[in-house]
């Protein structure tokens, strides 16, 4: 099974690039994953192919409007024409989500990564100008997720750094699957320093430990550092 994932964007060249490259290109080129861009401007009806305007009540910026939104999600979902009564999840289960990039959503995490890899359809609704009618969010998402506390001009960068920390963790995406176990935030904590080759740099040495043989003891100072440096660099995560 293999994990479809759509971006709703009005710059779909953008998107389509970004999937290309990295774990992410090779896990569509093996078939793990799908990643299709849709041009909003498609769904509009007018000659202009107009999919902004300013808010109601006035103030700075443009936004999204929600007809060709609500006419992409029904045509990529199979869905008949949604009025006031319905919404997303009278449509479709638990297997799919609907996302909206914002930063009014909750944070994005690994947790929630984790169980987006094990989904088998994603899609996300890339805001962009000042942000997205309200009715999209209150009638076709599943989530409002943000990417941190920054606004970024669009939503496409916060939708395919979701999708390559989602990717990544599907089976055989990466080619040592066990390093995506012990990646920070896995277990709650950040993941302790690595060093490589040369033993020596520059009078900069390699951990004594490190260098021991000993699997059980290597092992030992890692989840040691891991603590450690946590608690130096987020210690809310020890909450």
């Amino acid at each position: 099974m293999s994990l479809r994932i759509d971006i709703i964007t009005a710059f779909p060249a953008f998107t389509d690039t970004m999937a290309t490259y990295s774990i992410v290109g090779r896990a569509v080129k093996k078939g793990l994953a799908e990643i299709v861009s849709h041009d909003l401007r498609d769904y509009t009806k007018d000659n202009h192919r107009t999919i902004d305007a300013a808010p109601y009540g006035g103030g700075g910026g443009m936004l999204l409007k929600p007809e060709p939104l609500f006419a992409c999600i029904e045509d990529l979902l199979g869905l008949p024409v949604m009025d006031h009564s319905k919404h997303i999840r009278d449509f479709v289960n638990t297997d799919t989500e609907v996302i909206m990039t914002s930063p009014q959503g909750v944070p994005f995490d690994q947790k929630m990564a984790v169980s987006w890899s094990l989904k088998k359809r994603l899609v996300f609704i890339c805001g962009h100008y000042k942000g997205i009618d309200e009715r999209v969010r209150e009638k076709l998402t599943t989530q409002s997720v943000s990417v941190g506390d920054y606004v970024c001009t669009g939503g496409e960068l916060p939708a395919m750094i979701m999708s390559d920390a989602v990717i990544r963790l599907i089976p055989g995406a990466m080619g040592d699957a066990l390093s995506a176990l012990s990646d920070s935030f896995q277990e709650d904590l950040l993941d302790c320093e690595y060093y490589t080759r040369p033993e020596d740099f520059r009078g900069m040495h390699v951990p004594a430990e490190l260098l021991s043989g000993n699997h059980l003891e290597i092992q030992r100072w890692r989840d040691a550092q891991k603590i450690e440096w946590t608690k130096k660099m987020r210690p809310d995560l020890l909450k």
